[in-house]
């Protein structure tokens, strides 16, 4: 027989897996589009007109490579968020940043803390580096800061993943009580702090950019309020000589050039922003009144996205879940015990919001008697 090349030890370890199972992948399967699209936390509101100007006016230069050094873009962001261009660094969302970061800072068999139930993505690039994953239960539907802090010190632990605003239950702590949760934290361990969903969040919610602090990256997007998670546009903020690391290890054309446009002309429209953060505010207070309706408890919500207490275990919300999708609407909803209880809702158009409201009674009905 003849050899063949072979995976790495731990390749061969790991699933040939996703961290999420896509709406495009669920579409295939069932034979038919979604009426709905109201499960991956998208903004259905889109991006602004002047960000689609703007990228069919790059659609011309697609031929060239984009600016690896993302100049243009680093330096916009320096001038909005009040910090210094070397303090940023690019990527293509914040799931690839999650990956740079692991791989930076989290050595094989090193001991990263996280939430047990938070943002899978954050897991898979833990173990496909080889580190040891630590989890903290949820308390109360929040993330618990405390046991955070605790394990990471308990485990000498090289990284912490928080987010705040938090996905999957959308929570969220004030910027005191991150502040105090952060100087807990053994000075040698790296905070990862995902602020993806910070423009939907209250005042108050994030604390100051304090980019002299060496084990803090703060992590956002344009995702979420932008509407652009479909081009991967994301960035880091933190301590220069940290930032300066992740040049080491990224994909310097990985951020390509109309993304490059489309955030730049983002950035530039504040005034479309603030209009999908009402209008974001105005579904989650239309998710929780459907809730209501149908005897169920919404949780208070800073992101994008409600997540709804369907008030039984997670066999019965997992039946809800698969109703809906069988009916046309897409949700997820949380796997970690004590949070598998509920669906999770995306903020998304009036009119796919009233798909919702029309099809979860006959979803509940079918999950009772299922």
């Amino acid at each position: 027989m003849s050899s063949r090349p072979v995976l790495t030890p731990l390749a061969q370890s790991l699933p040939a897996t996703v961290p999420f199972v896509g709406p495009e992948t669920q579409e295939r399967a069932r034979g038919a589009p979604f009426r709905a699209r109201l499960g991956a936390n998208e903004s259905g509101f889109g991006p602004a007109p002047s960000v689609i100007d703007a990228m069919a006016r790059a659609a011309g230069l697609a031929w060239r490579y984009c600016d690896p050094e993302n100049f243009d873009l680093k330096q916009a962001l320096a001038a909005r968020l009040g910090v210094a261009p070397d303090t940023i660094a690019v990527g293509e969302g914040i799931d690839g940043l999650l990956g740079l970061a692991v791989r930076l800072f989290a050595a094989p068999g090193a001991a990263v803390v996280t939430s047990l139930g938070a943002y899978p993505t954050f897991n898979y690039h833990v173990a496909g580096f080889g580190a040891r994953l630590v989890t903290v239960p949820y308390r109360d539907d929040h993330e618990d800061l405390d046991g955070l802090a605790e394990a990471a010190r308990r485990e000498n632990a090289s990284l912490c993943y928080l987010a705040n605003p938090d996905n999957p239950m959308g929570t969220w702590w004030d910027a005191d009580t991150v502040m105090r949760f952060i100087e807990a934290l053994p000075d040698d361990t790296m905070l990862v702090l995902d602020e993806a969903y910070g423009e939907t969040a209250p005042a108050g919610t994030l604390p100051p950019l304090d980019v002299e602090r060496p084990n803090v990256l703060r992590m956002r997007t344009f995702s979420k309020a932008y509407g652009l998670a479909g081009l991967r546009c994301g960035y880091a903020i933190g301590e220069r000589e940290q930032i300066r690391a992740f040049d080491k290890v990224r994909n310097h054309f990985g951020v390509n050039r109309m993304a490059q446009a489309a955030a730049l002309a983002a950035l530039a429209d504040q005034a479309w922003l603030e209009t999908v953060i009402g209008k974001v505010a105005a579904g989650r207070d239309r998710i929780a009144a459907i809730a209501a309706q149908n005897g169920l408890a919404a949780l208070p919500s800073a992101t994008n996205f409600v997540t709804i207490d369907c008030g039984r275990d997670g066999a019965y919300a997992q039946k809800v879940t698969e109703a809906l999708l069988a009916a046309g609407i897409f949700v997820r909803k949380p796997m970690a015990p004590g949070l598998d209880r509920c669906i999770r809702v995306s903020a998304g158009p009036e009119a796919e919001l009233a798909l919702f409201a029309a099809e979860l009674p006959g979803a509940l009905a079918a999950a009772a008697a299922g």
